[in-house]
């Protein structure tokens, strides 16, 4: 086992703490399959566009074998209250951190891939303990940070069918489980996708929902965008740069086409963690991934990096957390139906950057727009301390 739950009573949802405890065998294992690995040769090029080169790859499993240290990130899990509880009849792992305020507004956060509650860890106490991290009581929030379904340390579906709309009706599930009747949502990537899904399906007490991955682009020009059309004219500039972004991330999304069609065949990624590492590095932004593993300083680190990718060893979760591009049937980027209050924040590093004009329009209650001057597509990761701002911000106007 690589955790251990405690079960109370006989009931399977009932909430059970949770605690992670990696078998030091497992981590000697990893240690030596890493330096077992047996790499290709060197590219034959002297840029990225072939993908992440083998330099960087040397140094990241150099550091992985040799001086990443798991137990530090373990404690910071176990630093706070971990629980697993069955929804739907599948286990769902989540931290659920309290806020000492009186009047803290619950709130549940959804990663994305290849991510983990690991990429979350960084904004629970500034979320829980504003006063202690430049904010005041009254910014506080109660932090439930649940991990989808085949990530983590959540179960493995074992039948298909667990797609965003799912994993949304599972997420209100759980709050109504915790007591919460009035609460709000956040996501990046495909927790952007499954917060805009659980905001159109507006379970009760769902009062509001911030995105750092607003998806907001019309559906007529994301269908001109993917068949490489001409866009309308009279565009703004704003609209412009999105298109032009859009069309640049649409060209390099190949992994998740295979991941949407052959996920299963993705067996090389859980027999080589050096593998896994490359799979699951190589979308998120390869300049960085260089200049982290270079030795530059980023708002990332070398543990960063390798914590995340080491829950995705431990867990053996490489294959069941593809499945999820399989199973979607929605649109990534475009408006999915949300009523209720919308809170939008703009990273530059983004997949686009969503314009104003545009998430008026798919979010008819706009109440927080706001561009950020740094930043990426995993916010929470890269720039904590902004987005905690922008959540603080976001959902002054609900509490």
């Amino acid at each position: 086992m690589h955790a251990a739950a405690e079960q109370m009573g006989s009931d399977k949802t009932a909430v059970r703490p949770f605690r992670v405890d990696v078998p030091e065998a497992d981590l000697t294992e990893l240690r030596r399959r890493i330096k077992a690995t047996r790499l290709p040769e060197k590219e034959p090029v002297a840029d990225m566009s072939q993908g992440i080169p083998l330099a960087t790859v040397e140094k990241l499993a150099r550091y992985w074998a040799n001086e990443y240290d798991w137990r530090k990130v373990e404690s910071r899990f176990n630093a706070f209250p971990n629980f697993i509880t069955e929804i739907d009849g599948l286990d769902i792992h989540f931290i659920h951190a309290r806020s000492k305020h009186e009047n803290a507004l619950p709130i549940i956060v959804t990663h994305g891939w290849p991510g983990s509650a690991v990429w979350y860890l960084k904004i629970i106490e500034p979320l829980t303990n504003p006063t202690a991290y430049g904010g005041t009581a009254s910014d506080a929030f109660h932090v439930v940070i649940p991990e989808m379904p085949g990530y983590g340390y959540s179960g493995k579906p074992t039948s298909t069918g667990w797609g965003p709309d799912r994993i949304a009706r599972a997420w209100a599930v759980l709050m109504n489980r915790l007591g919460y009747t009035r609460y709000v949502a956040q996501g990046g990537d495909w927790g952007a996708i499954i917060t805009d899904v659980m905001a159109a399906q507006a379970p009760p007490g769902l009062i509001g929902m911030h995105t750092n991955m607003p998806g907001v682009v019309p559906l007529e020009i994301d269908k001109l965008l993917w068949a490489g059309s001409p866009l309308p004219t009279g565009l703004s500039n704003d609209e412009k740069l999105a298109c032009d972004m859009l069309a640049v991330a649409y060209k390099n999304v190949q992994y998740a086409f295979y991941m949407a069609s052959r996920p299963q065949t993705l067996y090389a990624i859980a027999d080589s963690p050096v593998g896994l590492a490359a799979w699951l590095h190589d979308p998120i932004n390869l300049d960085m991934i260089v200049r982290i593993f270079d030795g530059v300083p980023e708002g990332l680190t070398r543990d960063d990096v390798l914590d995340n990718c080491t829950l995705f060893w431990l867990t053996n979760t490489a294959v069941s957390a593809s499945r999820l591009y399989r199973e979607n049937t929605f649109n990534y980027f475009s408006p999915k139906g949300v009523n209720i209050p919308v809170a939008v924040s703009v990273f530059p590093d983004e997949l686009y950057q969503a314009p104003r004009s545009w998430a008026e329009k798919a979010y008819p209650r706009l109440v927080h727009y706001n561009k950020l001057p740094k930043g990426g597509h995993f916010a929470a990761w890269e720039q904590p301390q902004l987005l905690t701002q922008e959540i603080r911000a976001g959902f002054r106007s609900l509490r």
